[in-house]
């Protein structure tokens, strides 16, 4: 089977069910944003980190859930239930009980955390920034059938775990953590 098919050659794409559309659509945006950010991820995964037994399976779960939020963001509404396309409130509640592992013990900043450290926790920024942009291209799709609640949700709360992954690896990798400073 070869990988390239030539459709594409004309700037557009299909989408589950074969509309074709623009490689600009605001959907195609948002799911290549969250392909970007998987890939970020895997990269994440293969950095040092002292607690990675503690949040590797996190990771694997999160990157297995960005599949779907793609695959979903690919799929028109009315077809995301046969495909199993969804996110749910228990993604939702998953993700927030990984956040509350992670934060455990953690000391609390009243500042802003610079992206620095290491190579690891400036990665976690990274992830930070491109969770932040999926939001934002989700938000931009017109259709309000193409957003669903859950989903939006659940990529607000990955932007907070990868802050609160950051913290964890300045914490305990025993890290200076860099604080902004005004002026």
């Amino acid at each position: 089977m070869k990988v390239y098919t030539k459709t594409g050659d004309n700037g557009t794409t299909s989408l589950v069910g074969g509309e074709r559309v623009s490689k600009t659509d605001p959907r195609i945006e948002a799911y290549g944003t969250a392909d970007e950010l998987n890939s970020f991820i895997g990269l994440l995964r293969a950095m040092p980190a002292s607690q990675k037994d503690t949040y590797e399976p996190m990771l694997n779960k999160i990157q297995n859930t960005l599949f779907v939020i793609g695959g979903a963001l690919a799929t028109p509404a009315d077809k995301r239930e046969k495909y199993k396309l969804q996110i749910t409130k228990q993604d939702v509640e998953s993700i927030e009980n990984d956040i509350d592992t992670l934060s455990e013990g953690l000391p609390e900043h009243h500042a802003f955390i610079l992206p620095a450290g290491n190579q690891t926790i400036a990665l976690c920024h990274i992830c930070r920034t491109v969770c932040r942009r999926l939001e934002r291209r989700i938000l931009a799709i017109e259709d309000s059938l193409e957003k669903p609640d859950f989903m939006l949700q659940y990529v607000n709360r990955l932007s907070d775990f990868m802050y609160i992954l950051s913290k964890n690896v300045h914490f305990y990798d025993k890290i200076n953590v860099f604080l902004w400073k005004n002026g």
